[in-house]
This record gives C-alpha cells, structure tokens and sequence, in this order.
C-alpha cells in the first residue's frame, strides 16, 4: 500500500480521536463548562472539520493516482475550506477576548462572559466564517473555466481556479485583497492587541508564582495563535513561482492537517484541567 496514503491517514484518524476526545471531554465534564473550554470545544470542533475538506479527497488521490478534482468539486472544497478557516482564525479573536477578560478583568469574569455573551460570538464566529466564505464563492462562480475541466492538485483555493480561468478576474482580485484584506487584518488585531494589555497586567504581578500562573493560561493559545497565522501568511503572503510549488503544497498539507493535530496535543499536555478530565474519564470507563 502507499506509503504516504498510510501515513496520512494515521495523521487524519489521529486528528479525529484527539478533537473529538477534547469535544467530548468539555461536553461531558462539569468542571469544563466555561467559556474558556467553551471556545476550545468550538476549536476541537472546527479542527475535526477543516481537514475533512481535504484529506479524504487527497486520501482518495493516492489511491487512485487521479490528482485531478472537477472544476464544481474544486468550488465547493474552497467554500468549506475558506469558511472553516476564516470561522478558526475568528474563534482565536474570541478566544483572545476571553484571555483578556480573565486576566485583566478577573472579577468581572463571570459577568461579562456569560453563556449569553458566549453563544453569540461563537454564532458569530459562524456566521462570519461561512459568510465570508460564500461572497468569495460566488465571485467565483461568475468564472469561466475554458482551458480545463479539472485541476491537477489534491488541495484547492481561491489561486487556483483565479490561475486556470480565462474570465477577466478584475473584480475576483479586488474581492479578494479589499475584503479579504480587511476583515483578516481587524481579526489580526482583534487577536494580538487583548495580549498588550495581558502582557502588561501580567508584569505587574508582583508574585513570580502569579505570573506564572496567569502567563501559563495564554501560552497554549498563542502557540496555536502563530502556528496558525505562520502557516497562513506563508500560503497566501509569499510570492508563487515554479520553484516554491513542491513547499506550497507541503505547507497546505500542514495547514489543513498536521495543524489540526497539533492544535490539541498543545491545549491537553499543557492543561491540567484537560489531563484530569482526561483521566477521570478513563478511570470511569476502567471501573465499568
């Protein structure tokens, strides 16, 4: 059998069980009911969607050794993929908010983030993700595909079918770096600046233990924070040319599936509550 074909599978099942286990956890465990485990149950969600965009197509090509997706298969994949990305990387900002609250707010916490307030920027994560997705996806379906009726990759995005068509993509352009510029640069800042005033409140603990302590609730979120954005800004910010294609597909293949991976090994081995329910529940299940 491929040997790639196994390997990413076992990244694909392993990527299931790990954010299916910290949904499940966060579901079932009462100590896990806050907004802080809230927003990481939506994360672990979105982590067990985003790759299924693309690894089972890509799964299905090292198989069958097809490479090629039909043009209507390549803009529903990037419908999905965009939208999940954009709704992850606006769960971040939530998540950042939330960092915020906690540690510059500590008590006003339970006030200002209730389940209300919760729920709707979760909703609005949603909302937001797969809107933001659909005025792309439909800037694309005014595209006509002339030269092709397939496109030779396993991943699609919003280059490609721009790259194949022979529609003036004028419009797709300015679609793309007006709105698409916009509403990621507000979510950049919506995400980096609550840490200015974390970092500031912080280095005024005068306790070593406290600040430590109070650091070690951000740490598992920024990490997830710039691999996240690294991978991002390496995709669509770094010039394409013959010689970057083989990277540009080794990046993509991160983005859509080893970060998902990555995502909740960070948050369960630097998590004490994560690793007690964990346990807990494997105790509960050794005993029945």
């Amino acid at each position: 059998m491929n040997g790639l074909f196994v390997f990413f599978l076992l990244i694909y099942l392993m990527t299931l069980i790990t954010n299916l286990l910290i949904f499940f956890l966060v579901l079932t465990d009462y100590n896990l009911h806050n907004p802080m485990y809230f927003f990481l149950a939506n994360l672990a969600f979105l982590d067990m969607s985003y790759p299924s965009v693309t690894a089972p197509r890509m799964l299905f090509d090292l198989v069958t050794k097809s490479r090629s997706i039909p043009i209507p298969a390549c803009i529903a994949q990037v419908f999905f993929y965009v939208s999940f990305a954009n709704s992850e990387i606006f769960l971040l900002s939530a998540m950042s908010y939330d960092r915020y609250i906690a540690i510059c707010h500590p008590l006003h916490y339970k006030l200002i983030m209730s389940w209300s307030v919760c729920t709707h920027m979760a909703s609005l994560v949603w909302v937001g993700g797969f809107s933001h997705s659909l005025v792309h996806t439909s800037f694309l379906l005014r595209l006509s595909f002339c030269r092709t009726s397939s496109i030779h990759n396993f991943f699609c995005d919003l280059p490609h079918l721009i790259q194949i068509t022979c529609t003036d993509t004028f419009i797709n352009m300015v679609v793309v770096f007006l709105l698409g510029g916009s509403v990621l640069l507000g979510v950049f800042l919506l995400t980096f600046l609550p840490y200015v005033y974390i970092f500031r409140t912080i280095l005024r603990i005068r306790s070593k233990t406290g600040k430590r302590k109070a650091f070690s609730t951000c740490t598992s979120h920024l990490t997830v924070v710039f691999i996240t954005y690294g991978s991002f800004i390496f995709i669509y910010m770094v010039p394409s040319s013959s010689d970057m294609v083989n990277l540009y597909k080794l990046f993509t293949v991160i983005s859509s599936l080893i970060n998902p991976l990555l995502n909740p090994l960070i948050y369960s081995l630097r998590n004490k509550d994560l690793m007690e329910a964990l346990m807990k529940s494997y105790y509960h299940l050794k005993n029945h």
